[in-house]
């Protein structure tokens, strides 16, 4: 009985050696792995590979492995994803009929590929039908199931969104190049000598450093720098750029080391900017924002900006708003969020300022700021929100993590009764014409812009703010876009109240886009007049 149990066992060995079983099913991709060619960078797994398509012989493409199963036709995408709500781009492609067994195939990005994180989806067809491999949608606290390939050029972030005067400032930055240079721009004013950049619109304010990169060229690394002491609180910008034209950028804020300066405070929106900031860090293919992910309600505010380090519609809000600030002459104290937050209260904000500027769409402010800002107004200070979408949601930080609440409208404290308009729609408008219907109620705010009631001006509308029931009483609608998206329209409105306060908003978020216009310059000059 034994003899014969040995007898079959050797039968059923020589079988399976003699042959491999059939394959059932799909083809299927074994071991899948991706890497640059034996150079990690900081954060690489088998899963994610950093390339930086140089030319220089070091991370120039990624390679993907894997054992084939059976014969099959397998295609490579590349693909760039924004948000669950926009289509992805495949932006490289590969396809080939491959026989069972392993193989490798390389992505070799163009060298003007941009910076960030792209996600490879593979799709394998055989006799037995497909599989798809990669590319499922963000997942809290999962990563993806396939490849991630992150192009590196220069990834620059201050260790702080903003500074004191003077102050030391860090800024991390990653690049593999063997050298970096790196030069401060700034908003000095009108006529300024630096050499002017064609991306964020500064000026030089410094020379530029050459730094020895060898030692970093596999990771982050920290510098140290000390802005100038002679150096007015405003924005900066640091730019790290290298030899073959890789170039980051990292914004600073510098406050004043004193509040109160000047009478008037910009606040700049650096929570709204962390909050669209489509950068991956994790590594999973989409942008840690919750504007990416419908599930996510928090983001890092310590990431490097996606756009080469210059936030999302600067230029068109913020900066369009600091670019009239110094044509006009205007002296103001700046603040980020994280300023404004630190005041103690409202009385403190009053006593340093008569006037507190929103230069950009603020949209996420905690609690204590909001309070702040609401108190600031009751003692008499007067506002100016020049975008839209104001005080909509509320988001506290802890750490360099800013988490979303609710609207604060759901919470009691809708923000027309602050702003004197709320966020009621966004999408694609056209571009439509403000028409002015307030200019008898507030001659004032036209004065020698040719506006008239009846007239239009500007192109606005890619987000829109409205009156609401909770709009304070007495509030005058200086210029309407009716149904500027959908049903819903675009209101331009000021109220003042029996303190003296005085406020006015937009009512758009891209009206500093059209402050270049003769007449949009006229009607904020005519209002900065009044509220300051």
């Amino acid at each position: 009985m034994r003899r014969g149990l040995a007898l079959i066992a050797l039968i059923a060995g020589a079988l399976l050696a003699g042959s491999a079983p059939a394959a059932v099913g799909p083809p299927r991709l074994l071991g899948l792995s991706v890497s640059n060619g034996g150079h990690p960078f900081a954060g690489d797994t088998r899963q994610l590979a950093t390339v930086s398509p140089n030319g220089d012989g070091l991370r120039d493409q990624a390679i993907v492995r894997f054992h084939l199963d059976q014969a099959a036709r397998v295609e490579l995408q590349v693909v760039a994803t924004v948000s669950q709500r926009v289509r992805p781009k495949v932006v490289w492609r590969w396809r080939r009929s491959l026989s069972a067994g392993p193989h490798e195939l390389a992505w070799k990005p163009a060298r003007a590929t941009p910076d960030r994180t792209y996600l490879l989806r593979l799709v394998v067809t055989g006799k037995s039908g497909a599989r798809v491999y990669g590319f499922e949608r963000p997942r809290p606290g999962r990563m993806t199931t396939g490849l991630v390939v992150r192009i590196l050029g220069v990834d620059a972030a201050f260790q702080q969104r903003g500074y004191a005067v003077g102050a030391q400032a860090s800024a991390s930055i990653a690049t593999d190049a063997r050298s970096v240079r790196v030069q401060f721009f700034g908003y000095p004013g009108a006529g300024s000598p630096g050499e002017l950049d064609a991306k964020t619109g500064a000026s030089a304010m410094s020379p530029v450093v050459r730094l020895d990169w060898r030692s970093h060229r596999n990771g982050p690394h920290v510098v140290d720098f000390s802005p100038s002491q002679s150096w007015p609180s405003g924005l900066y910008f640091l730019r790290a750029s290298t030899s073959d034209g890789r170039v980051g950028y990292a914004p600073v804020v510098l406050r004043p080391r004193h509040l109160g300066g000047h009478h008037v405070a910009v606040v700049l929106p650096t929570n709204t900017w962390e909050a669209e900031n489509l950068r991956d860090v994790n590594g999973d293919g989409w942008g840690d924002s919750w504007l990416a992910r419908a599930s996510s309600t928090t983001v890092n505010l310590g990431r490097p900006y996606l756009d080469a380090g210059v936030p999302y519609r600067f230029r068109a809000e913020s900066g369009a708003v600091i670019s009239w600030l110094n044509r006009a002459g205007k002296h103001v104290d700046y603040l980020s969020d994280d300023d404004l937050a630190a005041v103690s209260s409202g009385e403190a904000l009053r006593g340093a300022y008569d006037l507190v500027v929103f230069a950009g769409s603020d949209q996420y402010v905690g609690r204590h700021a909001y309070d702040v800002v609401r108190r600031f107004r009751d003692l008499g200070g007067r506002l100016m929100f020049l975008s839209g979408a104001n005080f909509r949601w509320q988001a506290e930080r802890r750490g360099m993590t800013l988490r979303r609440g609710k609207p604060w409208r759901k919470l009691g404290k809708p923000e027309a009764a602050v702003v004197g308009v709320q966020f009621a729609a966004s999408g694609r408008s056209g571009g439509r014409a403000y028409v002015v219907q307030g200019a008898g109620a507030a001659p004032w705010a036209f004065a020698a812009t040719g506006l008239a009631d009846g007239s239009t001006f500007g192109r606005f509308g890619t987000e829109v703010d409205s009156t609401s029931p909770q709009t304070p009483p007495g509030t005058v609608v200086l210029a309407r876009i009716a149904d500027a998206i959908g049903r819903h329209d675009a209101e331009m409105t000021y109220y003042r109240t029996a303190s003296g306060a005085q406020v006015f908003a937009a009512g758009t978020r891209d009206f500093a886009r059209s402050l270049d216009q003769p007449a949009v310059s006229q009607l904020l000059a005519n209002v900065w007049a009044v509220l300051s």
